[in-house]
């Protein structure tokens, strides 16, 4: 064997019970898993005196597009024990674009995953992508085409519908991306321009996806006021073009869902006892993050960045837009008046902002003396729709009913921008296994490791990943259950984890004794035909 782990207790991913073994690998591939008789003897043997042995963590919402290509250390996700991203999300990221395109999406999710002027934009295409991440990563990915990117290459920033040839040209890029290797679709149904499209042609673009083996994962309308009409929506739309549902950070937000996550769970299980092949993804946290921008009412984003500048900086329209924020509830919040006390500044891209970092909208309005709309639209503004927020609007009873479905996976919905990043960018997997398992048990360890391990490469279609089992990829993860938890906080968000000691991605050490190697193991995960 190259590697002997000796005397692990192997956490399968299947949710069935662990068991002590020794475990050796070769070529990249787990060889044997020893249960009984003498031990397996290797060029290397590391003992691991009891360690958690399991699959390597799969991320299926993360937004690491570029960061995986600024930063080959990448400790953010490696140092949690993911080996596998799922990226492209929520409707838009860099493939397939045209030089128009491409400048676009930069300016539109800049507050995700920076301006991107450290990046060669050598690919248009998502086979180009896909070939560029080959180059060499921390960790492996797979990509989602974005369909707000493919209805701004078709259609553009108009709140309209498409014409038969727009529609058909997109179901040409999304038959060309999965071609590729791209694993599904996604959108982002209150981000612009993705939102503009109706149920009618996302469904033609479902069937597309579902003709190519992927998946349909979607960030749906409204995860407030009328999300489990958002969510039916989902289901409904899915089941009549036949494709599989993923529904991305699958929460129940905002005062009007208090206690609600079992309202979600009827619904699926309903579904799903019709012969729906449905999965979800959640972060175990109760704040969510995005864009200062992504509040705003979609009509103010018509025509897109430079548009909505424009309307910011007309007094008149500016009022309408504060009105439908404040006072209606505009569907960029999910249609809930937004509540500027429960929105907290965690990044900007221009450093004479840095101030503003770690304070609500609320509390910098009351500083300055002014109204707190005043206060985000100077900001919206000085940042050039950059600016990124924490929005503190969950229900823990919702995030611990969610993650306990059948259906359930992990996902970081992690965003890496800012000073003052959502810790679960950093700290997703072990405050899983620390908190939610060892802590409060809500999960036994042998079903949390399922829900990130054998079930989202189940979903992902992965044929020799997600299992510790003989022949499968050696992507593997020890960790301390007594131990490991997310160093990452609210106040130090990029604290790393502790307890997870060894990561491997094809047999070959991410991390070793805590720290990071100088392996860029991953590459790009590509759809498996059917």
């Amino acid at each position: 064997m190259d590697l002997v782990i000796r005397d692990v207790r192997v956490v399968d991913g299947t949710g069935g019970a662990s068991c002590r073994a020794d475990v050796g690998i070769t070529g990249g591939r787990i060889a044997e898993i020893r249960r009984e008789g003498p031990a397996l003897s290797g060029r290397r043997v590391l003992d691991a005196g009891g360690l958690a042995l399991a699959p390597g963590f799969i991320d299926m919402h993360a937004h690491s597009d570029l960061a995986l290509l600024r930063d080959p250390d990448h400790s953010a996700k490696a140092a949690q024990g993911v080996t596998l991203e799922v990226i492209g999300q929520d409707g838009l990221s860099y493939a397939p674009v045209d030089d128009r395109t491409l400048a676009e999406v930069r300016r539109a999710i800049t507050g995700w995953n920076g301006h991107g002027d450290d990046i060669d934009f050598t690919w248009r295409s998502v086979g180009g992508y896909l070939d560029r991440l080959d180059q060499g990563i921390a960790v492996n990915a797979a990509y989602l085409i974005p369909q707000g990117t493919v209805r701004m290459l078709a259609v553009g920033w108009e709140d309209r519908a498409a014409t038969p040839g727009e529609l058909d040209r997109m179901r040409q890029l999304v038959a060309d991306g999965l071609r590729e290797g791209a694993v599904g679709m996604s959108s982002g149904l209150t981000y612009t321009p993705g939102m503009y499209a109706k149920d009618a042609e996302l469904t033609e673009l479902c069937r597309v996806v579902a003709e190519y083996g992927g998946y349909y994962c979607p960030h749906h309308r409204s995860y407030g006021a009328g999300a489990l009409q958002a969510y039916e929506e989902m289901v409904a739309l899915t089941r009549e073009a036949r494709c599989p549902l993923h529904l991305a950070h699958a929460t129940m937000n905002f005062g009007v869902n208090k206690g609600r996550a079992p309202d979600l769970l009827a619904l699926l299980d309903g579904a799903l006892a019709e012969g729906a092949d449905i999965t979800l993804d959640t972060y175990p946290y109760t704040p969510g993050c995005t864009t200062l921008v992504a509040m705003l009412p979609s009509w103010a984003g018509e025509g897109g960045p430079e548009a909505v500048l424009a309307r910011l900086r007309d007094d008149t329209v500016a009022e309408r837009i504060r009105h439908a924020m404040e006072v209606v509830g505009a569907d960029g919040c999910h249609g809930v008046p937004i509540e500027w006390d429960t929105i907290e500044i965690s990044g900007v891209t221009d450093p004479a902002l840095a101030p503003y970092v770690g304070s609500t909208v609320r509390a910098l309005a009351d500083l300055r003396g002014e109204a707190p709309w005043t206060t985000a639209r100077r900001l919206l503004l000085d940042d050039r729709l950059g600016c990124t927020i924490l929005q503190h609007v969950g229900h823990e009873e919702n995030v611990r009913a969610i993650m306990r479905h059948r259906v359930h996976t992990g996902g970081s919905d992690g965003i890496l921008q800012g000073t003052k990043p959502h810790p679960r960018a950093y700290g997703t997997f072990p405050h899983y296994l620390g908190h939610y398992v060892r802590e409060l048990g809500v999960l036994s360890l042998e079903e949390c490791v399922a829900h990130l391990t054998g079930r989202p490469a189940a979903r992902l279609r992965l044929p020799d990943r997600g299992l510790v089992r003989e022949g499968y990829r050696a992507d593997l993860v020890l960790f301390d259950p007594s131990t490991v938890a997310a160093g990452s906080t609210f106040e130090d968000p990029r604290r790393l984890p502790a307890g997870l000691p060894h990561v491997l991605i094809d047999g070959r050490f991410v991390i070793e004794d805590g720290r990071r190697t100088d392996v860029l193991a991953g590459r790009a995960v590509r759809r498996t035909p059917r």
